[in-house]
């Protein structure tokens, strides 16, 4: 129920959204949001693909570290995370003339992410050698891209963990990469 009241809350404010900028941007196109854009991370090696599908909206995918915890514990390692990106803040950005190559800006998104148990470095989960957690819930991050490529992106959020050889549980989700936009950035 949580999920789908989430789901309807996030497209009414993107509807709404892409219907106003429609009128006051005038056209149909990205305007201010990469078409596609590839992230190698350097600090925790991992990669990030993220692609516009239209205004102020992206969905990214990415292997990179992460922090999952909730009540029966923690645990850091690699995890698979997948995004449904909505960037508020594009035009405030752009009135008071601050960057917003490669996607800089503020976004909320619905999150999933998966953590398994050979890629982490440590956790405190009373579990067995293969278990496997998966988080369901909703993130709020800040991505920032400087004009040489060099990208950070930091996300907090709360939500559901379904464990496959733990306990399932709620709590928060923490992610934190730094990395280089490796594709063609726009000239704004």
């Amino acid at each position: 129920m949580i999920k789908k009241l989430f789901f309807l809350i996030l497209f009414i404010v993107v509807f709404t959204n892409a219907t106003a900028q429609r009128i006051t941007e005038k056209g149909n196109g990205l305007i201010n949001l990469e078409r596609h854009q590839l992230t190698f991370n350097l600090l925790g090696p991992g990669i990030r693909y993220e692609l516009g599908l239209f205004r102020n909206v992206s969905v990214s995918t990415s292997f990179s570290p992460g922090l999952a915890s909730y009540q029966e514990g923690y645990t850091f390692g690699f995890a698979w995370h997948t995004r449904i990106r909505y960037y508020h803040n594009f035009q405030n950005r752009l009135d008071i003339n601050k960057n917003i190559v490669g996607n800089s800006a503020n976004y909320i998104a619905p999150a999933r992410s998966v953590f398994w148990a050979p890629v982490q470095f440590t956790n405190n989960l009373n579990a067995p050698k293969d278990f496997a957690i998966a988080f369901y819930g909703g993130v709020y991050g800040i991505q920032r891209t400087n004009r040489k490529g060099f990208n950070i992106n930091a996300e907090l959020g709360f939500g559901y963990y379904r464990g496959d050889g733990v306990p399932d549980g709620y709590g928060p989700l923490f992610n934190f990469t730094f990395g280089w936009v490796a594709t063609k950035r726009k000239s704004k």
